[in-house]
């Protein structure tokens, strides 16, 4: 779909026993093997970043947009996008539309944070 798409890579914590119900099950570290797929033609709109100073700190918030040609790609809340060096986190993912006289269904933007500092 995207003449110029590029593949990234989605990570997902494997889930770990939760040590205070070891029935259930609660996302691993980030630092533990990551479940990766990568996602084909695709792309990142990269947005504003916005910085709240602090006296000990300068946290810059940053925000972009991952575009998939494939509507029903494997992409949930709690998921990490990486592109290259630079590392997208999911927090939120809208339903995909469906036009209901044609059945077309437009290319998924799934929004993406980063917070530095």
């Amino acid at each position: 779909m995207y003449s110029y798409g590029e593949t990234v890579i989605r990570e997902r914590r494997k889930p770990v026993p939760d040590p205070y119900n070891p029935s259930r099950t609660t996302p691993g570290s980030w630092e533990d093997p990551l479940d990766t797929l990568p996602l084909e033609n695709c792309y990142v709109d990269f947005g504003a970043s916005s910085s709240t100073n602090d006296a000990t700190r300068e946290p810059v918030s940053t925000s972009a947009t991952l575009f998939c040609s494939d509507p029903d790609v494997d992409v949930k809340v709690g998921d990490r996008v990486r592109r290259g060096a630079d590392v997208w986190y999911v927090n939120e993912r809208p339903a995909g539309y469906t036009n209901p006289f044609t059945g077309w269904r437009p290319p998924l933007e799934i929004p993406l944070s980063n917070q530095e500092g």
